[in-house]
């Protein structure tokens, strides 16, 4: 598993924000486009890329995107 691909699936969840904005110390609640049905999206995502069952609390309390990589990573 791959810090840079999970990045780029994280991405692969917003329409609007471009696709530069994310590195793993993007602040993804700080983002424009940000909202809870996008957590759910990413909390689906890491279901299907991953296999692992995130809680809406991992995608809540995590600031960065490498903050919830190493959640996902922990659980693989």
């Amino acid at each position: 598993m791959e810090l840079n691909e999970f990045v780029a699936h994280f991405a692969e969840q917003f329409e609007e924000t471009d696709q530069s904005v994310f590195t793993p110390q993007t602040k993804y609640h700080d983002l424009d486009e940000w909202s809870s049905l996008i957590g759910l999206s990413i909390i689906a995502m890491v279901s299907e890329e991953y296999d692992v069952a995130l809680k809406g609390n991992d995608v809540k309390n995590s600031v960065t995107i490498e903050d919830l990589f190493n959640i996902v990573k922990a659980q693989v």
